[in-house]
């Protein structure tokens, strides 16, 4: 044997024809964002400026505005409940039909809130989404 013969037996990868994961050196267009390092990555905003504007506040007072209330809200709907059953054991006990009592249908209830809170903060999510778009084009501007 040759020893170009032996050499191509010792490294089989030209032969395999099997892509690679090695990314190609060289290359002249932008990396993808999750391939930059940490100096190639850095913050072209300054944060600090961003978080001094007048829209940003607006922006977390908006934010406040929706779900504090809404967090009181379910706090005090969810912990009704029991409350209800230690305090009311008589009206919480009351059949609607068959054996179904008020407190299985209050404890129900409370899936159906959850989903209705989570329904209005998805709608309200879209206006703070804008809001902080105008933000952060505003901060790169």
């Amino acid at each position: 044997m040759t020893t170009e013969h032996r050499a191509a037996d010792a490294d089989p990868t030209p032969l395999s024809g099997s892509a690679t994961d090695v990314a190609p050196l060289g290359r002249s267009a932008a990396k993808p964002s999750h391939e930059l390092t940490a100096d190639e990555d850095r913050d072209l905003v300054d944060w600090q400026r961003l978080a001094a504007t007048a829209e940003f506040k607006a922006l977390l007072k908006a934010k406040a505005k929706f779900v504090v209330p809404a967090t009181i809200f379910f706090i005090v709907y969810y912990f009704s409940l029991p409350l209800l059953v230690g305090y009311a054991p008589a009206l919480m006990a009351k059949k609607v039909f068959g054996v179904v009592n008020v407190a299985y249908l209050f404890a129900l209830s409370q899936f159906l809130m959850a989903w209705l809170i989570a329904w209005a903060y998805v709608r309200a999510a879209a206006r703070f989404d804008r809001m902080a778009r105008d933000v952060i084009d505003k901060g790169t501007r």
